[in-house]
């Protein structure tokens, strides 16, 4: 069975603000449209699609603030650029972008873009344009294509002559479209390569060398120990955390960019549970450093093995403990793993700093970071906690998160797994 037309059109128009908000750096972005069934005085500035926004509720919101400038930038033809709305918060602080949705004079909807840092704003605007200008060829190839398959009346056609050149017409127009759409979604295909070809170079030009780095510090470390000074030795223990820290950073922008891609397979084995978490832990302990920090393990040691994907529970473990230590100043971690029928479920739990109530819907997001002076405090790129959002979807999981600002949080995931 084929996908409707307009179910067609409207999984277009999500995915359109889905890469327009991306184009932004993580932005958010609302696309209103006038869908061919539609055709009141205000069909384009009905809201189709939105993306980057923590609920449906809150993009609806958005929108409604946002109609007023829909409607300027339908009737001018013209692009807008106006204040942050309220209701984008951190994505949408640094203003909003308005890109009217035109084809041939033909004013089809409007995009409404949503923009997290004013430096981007230059640097995505041909992105955005291209964005919008597929858009509109999309949304006027529906109704095109709608008004072809509508079946005329004789009170709309004078003759059988003047209906064939209109269908003629329509079908000429068609045709001109769908080569239009094939060059645009090229056009767009080759963005999308090359923000993946330079993802890959990039981490693969930085991770080689890198690497080197650490492999020789680690060498001269383990093989002149003793000829090396106090100072000496602090200095390349300091310099080796620092490239273990770079090292892991750029494995987790290229985790979540193959996530992104669909390019990270689930590989499914046999887990020790009890095994996994006691790794976890120990992968911890050089950031502990002299932390009066206490990692209490509650796993039962006769859990049964699972069937689920090794790694990626392990880094999700590792992601968590390693998120804890980095905001627990002193005090209790604990991790706690045991199955609810055919679920696993992980919790780590802090007595850390918390996350204040307005904060917490993003701590998922990727390069948050609770205040302007955070990164300088507590080290690290606010990556951690998007992967493990993402990697949790990637195993059907469910994620958890609680908080109370001053006395510690608590992540717990969730995902499906088979006993053994």
């Amino acid at each position: 069975m084929s996908t409707p037309p307009r179910t067609t059109l409207a999984n277009s128009l999500r995915a359109l603000a889905a890469r327009a908000a991306d184009a932004v750096g993580g932005g958010c972005a609302l696309v209103f449209a006038a869908l061919p069934d539609d055709d009141s005085a205000q069909a384009a500035t009905r809201l189709r699609a939105a993306a980057g926004f923590t609920s449906a509720e809150r993009a609806r919101n958005a929108a409604a603030s946002a109609i007023q400038w829909a409607r300027e930038a339908s009737e001018s033809g013209k692009a807008l650029r106006r204040d942050a709305l309220p209701e984008t918060g951190r994505r949408g602080e640094a203003g909003t972008r308005v890109l009217p949705l035109d084809f041939e004079g033909r004013a089809r909807g409007v995009l409404v873009v949503g923009l997290p840092d004013a430096g981007n704003e230059v640097d995505a605007d041909a992105e955005l344009r291209d964005i919008a200008a597929h858009a509109a060829l999309r949304i006027d190839h529906a109704h095109l294509r709608a008004a072809g398959e509508h079946e005329p009346s004789e009170a709309t056609i004078p003759s059988e002559r003047g209906g064939d050149e209109e269908l003629l017409r329509l079908s000429e127009a068609l045709f001109a479209q769908d080569i239009e759409l094939m060059r645009s979604n090229e056009k767009l295909g080759k963005i999308e390569r090359l923000k993946n070809d330079f993802i890959e170079k990039m981490s693969r030009e930085l991770r080689t060398p890198l690497n080197s780095i650490i492999e020789a510090i680690i060498a001269v470390l383990a093989g002149e120990h003793e000829q090396l000074s106090d100072t000496a030795k602090q200095s390349l223990r300091s310099a080796l955390d620092e490239g273990t820290t770079f090292q892991r950073t750029l494995q987790n922008i290229l985790d979540l960019w193959r996530i992104k891609q669909n390019e990270l397979p689930v590989e499914v084995q046999e887990v020790n549970i009890a095994e996994v978490a006691e790794e976890a832990i120990f992968s911890v302990q050089d950031a502990l450093g002299d932390k009066a920090i206490e990692i209490v393990r509650e796993v039962d040691g006769t859990l049964p093995k699972v069937r689920t994907d090794l790694a990626k529970v392990s880094q999700l473990l590792f992601l968590l403990l390693d998120n804890a230590v980095k905001f627990t100043p002193h005090g209790r971690i604990f991790i706690r793993a045991y199955l609810r029928g055919e679920r696993l479920v992980c919790e780590v739990e802090d007595t850390g700093i918390g996350v204040c109530p307005d904060d917490q819907e993003y701590v998922f997001e990727e390069f948050f970071q609770v205040d302007a002076h955070s990164s300088d405090r507590y080290r690290g790129a606010g990556l951690g906690l998007s992967l493990v959002r993402d990697l949790t979807i990637l195993l059907d999981g469910e994620l958890l998160f609680e908080s109370e600002a001053g006395r510690g949080s608590r992540v717990c995931f969730e995902i499906p797994v088979e006993t053994v």
